[in-house]
């Protein structure tokens, strides 16, 4: 059953009242939840982090909680533009906008919620917290936006020393030391914050991935490799990404003439990428946004995944790719969660070497029927380990615990 909520105080700041009023007997939280997930851009299915709400917000209705969705593009709650003077324009390269708070919005989604779940440390999401405090609501965040993807986006910028740790800082600051529970996708952004001065219990769940990425019928033994051998990665088009690597690997590498490569994504280097590829390939590349609906099949079309980032999170593609029975070949970054997928050395490379990631490609081409048994296991690995059921199941454990804490306040 859900929380029965005490009367809202008048003034958004003050949370003294509210929390005195949950100094009684500890609340039932066994039942079904009322959960609000705020995002500023909720309803792009081009963002990543935006898939992952819409995810878990489908898996949380599935397992039978009740979601409400905040922020743009949200069908029930959702917010208004808010246009920041350049760095909107750098944003929405990114597949992101921010949203305006609205005290009126945020008190009307959270009306008998039992707890709030926040997604990024702005405007919106900081509004949002004092709000749910206000109101007496556990809340919780997520840590989806890694700051290294944000000094990458901001030219020269990036090359200025401590400009990572500074926004480390920053999101501290602003939002996560106010928290008591964050959701963090991989063990390496946890030891990230931990290393950054971030005090709250982190709880480590992957985002998972959805059941319709399902294996691809893997070839018999004894057959050689297709022709065209189709390579495909899935990412922004941002130099964090280093697409730029995976093009000139495959124009390096002994079968160039029968690879085609696909790279589905966008970003502010669409057209760059494109021109190197067009003078560097010996076959048309496809590089451009792919619907996230047709990703299942296109996955299960192409023989090899290729992941040349160097700052990752999660990287909740290259779980998609495993799950779709694509053996990985992963850049070895110290800023990239996404080496830690890998089941042998040969799906790794040392992140921004062209001529070693050549080696990989040619190596699997040359081995198709280690290609075939390695993509079943893959598959079979990612299932056992990656599933959204399993990831849902484990946030909705952290949810309930902050609600307890919550109710012994």
């Amino acid at each position: 059953m859900a929380i029965s909520k005490q009367t809202q105080p008048e003034s958004v700041g003050d949370t003294s009242g509210a929390w005195a009023a949950r100094s009684g007997p500890r609340p039932e939280i066994d039942g079904p939840l009322t959960i609000v997930l705020v995002m500023d851009t909720i309803g792009n299915k081009g963002n990543g982090t935006s898939n992952s709400a819409l995810q878990y917000a489908r898996e949380l209705e599935r397992q039978g909680h009740h979601v409400r969705l905040v922020g743009i593009g949200a069908p029930e709650y959702p917010a208004r533009v808010n246009k920041v003077p350049l760095v909107s324009w750098v944003a929405s390269k990114q597949q992101m906008q921010f949203a305006e708070p609205s005290e009126t919005l945020f008190r009307t989604a959270f009306a008998g919620a039992d707890v709030v779940h926040i997604y990024l440390p702005f405007k919106f999401g900081r509004c949002a917290y004092k709000v749910a405090r206000s109101m007496g609501i556990a809340v919780t965040a997520g840590f989806h936006l890694q700051p290294e993807n944000v000094t990458y986006s901001a030219g020269p910028l990036k090359y200025l020393p401590g400009v990572s740790s500074l926004l480390y800082s920053l999101f501290r600051f602003w939002l996560y030391r106010r928290i008591e529970h964050i959701h963090v996708p991989t063990e390496m952004i946890a030891g990230q914050l931990r290393t950054h001065g971030y005090k709250a219990k982190l709880h480590v769940i992957s985002n998972g991935y959805r059941a319709v990425f399902t294996p691809k019928r893997q070839r018999s033994a004894g057959q050689p490799a297709p022709v065209p051998f189709r390579i495909v990665a899935s990412g922004r088009l941002t130099h964090e990404k280093d697409h730029i690597t995976l093009i000139k690997a495959v124009a390096r590498c002994r079968h160039a003439k029968d690879i085609e490569l696909i790279i589905c994504g966008t970003g502010p280097l669409l057209r760059y990428l494109r021109f190197r590829a067009g003078r560097l390939l010996s076959r048309p590349a496809s590089i451009g946004f792919h619907r996230n609906e047709d990703m299942p099949a296109l996955l299960r079309s192409c023989d090899l995944f290729v992941h040349p980032s160097i700052v990752d999170i999660e990287s909740l593609s290259v779980i998609e790719g495993m799950a779709s029975g694509l053996v990985p070949v992963i850049a070895s970054a110290e800023l990239s969660a996404a080496g830690q997928f890998a089941l042998l050395d040969d799906s790794l490379f040392p992140a921004r070497d062209a001529a070693a990631l050549a080696r990989r490609i040619d190596w699997w081409i040359d081995h198709p029927d280690e290609l075939s048994a390695w993509g079943a296991r893959y598959a079979e690995h990612t299932k056992e380990h990656y599933s959204v059921e399993t990831s849902v199941a484990k946030f909705v454990a952290m949810e309930r615990e902050a609600i307890a804490d919550n109710g012994r306040r």
